[in-house]
């Protein structure tokens, strides 16, 4: 059965109270806050909310309704933080006075359903992905799939790409990969949180095309490694910018993220998709809050804040527990002077301390 990010986040809250995380006395004047947005970061966001409201008593109420919708929600300011896996353009940041930063690194990989293919055994070139999306690529067999597999019988099967129908901070990460290496896709399909898919069918959210690629014999989909690693589901190789084909593992993320241009990045908007190195995993990506410049209520920005400074602190183990990569210090250093410059109350003092 595929788990929700409902479930797993009751079952995160449910397995932190059981070890004494959640305090039975709570400090007074605690806040609740509430975000929405990608469901990328949903179970760290989960966890870290268990083990702050053990702290501070203060709670978050975090909805994963993708990316989209997050950044929806805080531009129309429905809640008092917005997610999403998509960095937000530029425009609409300035003209909705957002603030724009990364919380956790994570990535996205593929997962098929083949008989007989044991997790990582099959090897997938870049190219050989985006023909796969883009129709060109047909059947299991095809010899752009079976020359990358000597030593795998591939079946004369029809290959079933699954989507996100969804707008999907996922999608975009995946879609700037694929535009990334194949200009066929980019002049045809491009990058977006919603793009028109040129094959294969699309199903809403993670559980969708989880469930949908679990289910049809043949088909590929691309899903967060967190959420093929908690459904056992069966992941591949793929080829990097080096030519090296790399299985997904923590290594092969942080190896990506160490390579991103951190200093040079708007909005805190850094890339890394396809980064060199020969150990790199071609698919990574930081997640982001959204917060206002300009917060309604400022007691609900400041613990906002506090609770990601809290994360930032004291939250890398968790996070990295549950397969995301820990920001570099020097990363968080500059959100926190962001947080000081440009998130004011009504009388225009910085918010956070």
């Amino acid at each position: 059965m595929i788990k929700s990010f409902n479930g797993t986040r009751r079952a995160l809250f449910m397995s932190l109270a059981a070890v004494g995380v959640i305090a039975t006395s709570l400090p007074a004047l605690a806040v609740d806050f509430t975000g929405a947005g990608g469901t990328f970061p949903a179970p760290v966001y989960a966890a870290w909310g268990a083990q702050y409201k053990a702290k501070t008593g203060s709670t978050l109420n975090y909805q994963p309704i993708g990316s989209g919708g997050g950044q929806t929600q805080i531009l129309s300011r429905t809640v008092d933080f917005g997610a999403s896996d998509a960095p937000m353009a530029s425009d609409k940041l300035a003209s909705g006075k957002i603030l724009q930063f990364p919380t956790v690194i994570g990535s996205i990989v593929m997962i098929v359903n083949l008989d007989g293919i044991k997790t990582d055994e099959l090897k997938l070139s870049s190219q050989a992905v985006a023909d796969i999306y883009l129709g060109k690529v047909t059947k299991w067999d095809d010899k752009e799939i079976a020359d990358l597999n000597p030593g795998i019988k591939l079946p004369s099967l029809d290959i079933l790409p699954v989507s996100r129908s969804d707008g999907s901070g996922t999608t975009y990460v995946f879609t700037s990969y694929l535009s990334d290496i194949s200009a066929d896709w980019k002049s045809k399909v491009g990058f977006n949180t919603s793009v028109k898919w040129p094959a294969g069918d699309s199903a809403k959210g993670n559980d969708g095309v989880a469930g949908t690629v679990k289910n049809t014999k043949g088909a590929i989909g691309y899903v967060e490694y967190i959420y093929a690693a908690a459904n056992a589901l069966t992941t591949t190789q793929l080829q990097n910018k080096a030519g090296k084909f790399v299985k997904p593992t923590v290594p092969a993320f942080q190896a990506a993220a160490g390579a991103a241009d951190w200093d040079h990045a708007q909005d805190f908007a850094a890339s890394m998709i396809n980064t060199a190195g020969d150990t790199a995993w071609p698919i990574v990506s930081a997640t982001f809050l959204l917060l206002p410049k300009d917060p309604k209520d400022a007691a609900k920005s400041a613990e906002i804040m506090k609770f990601i400074d809290w994360a930032y602190t004291e939250g890398d183990k968790t996070a990295e527990g549950l397969n995301f990569i820990a920001l570099p210090a020097s990363v968080k250093d500059r959100v926190r002077a962001a947080w000081k410059s440009e998130i004011k109350d009504a009388s225009g003092n910085a918010i956070y301390k």
